[in-house]
């Protein structure tokens, strides 16, 4: 099953140096959630071939501009190009209203429908579920309602070992009950256990994304043992009075959060307009948590075992 994320946007605030505002997709199971959509994002999809048609799902953590400046923008595109499904926004209750004014004031009607699941950023909760994954908001400490975002796997079943089942002759309808775990009664009353029957599914994987925050302890539990993390990291670490007069974090910090929730990777970004290059923001990460990397524009990280 793919679960894989695609950095479109690192920067904080202004697009500076190259780097745009944050946006990402996700890729699970050959389906694209769209998180953040700042100014821009719809070119950095044309350029790292990202299909705005493939996208069904959209979350947005804030109202700040670097977030979402891109959506109404996106939302006309789909339009113009003919969409028709129906397209689900997920981020707070305003947004809503920014958008219905924007489309009045066009005069535009979209040939589709947005439907709308208001987050509240004072308490986690899943606001998703499908077939592939769970999506919970992180309740977050910013200077206005912020949430992030924790895609979680649902448990796959098991794996039936072909040769084994074609050696049985098991017939098809017992398919299903065996790779739920149940064992295989053959006609002559042989028990066949499920474990010579089947191998395990991979343990579900979890991307947990961390938009903008203050450091503090509420979130680290619910992303305890996340496969791959997000984190922002505004600024270097001799900025902290900055970091927390403006709630956001620095990449020391965020180095700390990945070690204290035993993160098996950390990705930083949301990086300041003051840094030209990023290097001395990774290593101050990766002093604390080595196996650090850059949200780097147009990289794609797989979110493996």
């Amino acid at each position: 099953m793919k679960f894989e994320v695609t950095i479109l946007g690192s920067s904080s605030a202004t697009p500076i140096f190259n780097r745009n505002p944050t946006a990402q997709v996700l890729n699970i199971n050959e389906k694209l959630y769209l998180v953040d959509c700042a100014e821009g994002t719809q070119q950095q999809m044309l350029r790292f071939d990202v299909k705005a048609s493939r996208i069904d799902y959209i979350f947005i953590s804030h109202l700040h501009g670097d977030h979402y400046l891109g959506l109404v923008g996106l939302l006309s595109s789909m339009h113009l190009n003919g969409r028709k499904k129906a397209l689900k926004i997920f981020g707070p209750a305003p947004l809503k209203e920014i958008i219905d004014l924007q489309l009045k004031y066009s005069e535009t009607t979209l040939n589709y429908p947005l439907e709308y699941v208001f987050t509240d950023a004072t308490v986690k909760g899943v606001i998703l579920e499908n077939q592939d994954v769970y999506v919970e908001t992180i309740p977050l400490d910013h200077r206005i309602p912020c949430t992030g975002f924790l895609f979680r796997q649902k448990k796959r079943l098991n794996k039936l070992i072909k040769e084994r089942i074609e050696e049985l002759a098991i017939p098809v309808q017992y398919y299903p009950a065996i790779k739920k775990g149940n064992d295989y009664e053959a006609p002559d009353g042989t028990i066949y256990k499920n474990d010579t029957l089947t191998i395990a599914a991979e343990q579900p994987r979890s991307y947990a994304y961390v938009s903008d925050t203050l450091y503090t302890e509420k979130y680290l539990q619910q992303i305890t043992n996340a496969t791959l993390l997000y984190h922002e990291a505004t600024f270097l670490h001799d900025m902290l009075d900055r970091a927390n007069q403006t709630h956001h974090t620095t990449a020391l910090q965020a180095g700390e959060v990945a070690v204290r929730v035993n993160a098996d990777k950390l990705i930083i970004g949301h990086f300041s307009a003051r840094y030209k290059t990023l290097n001395e923001l990774l290593d101050e990460a990766k002093n604390v948590f080595p196996n650090t990397e850059l949200a780097v524009e147009g990289k794609t990280f797989v979110i493996s075992e």
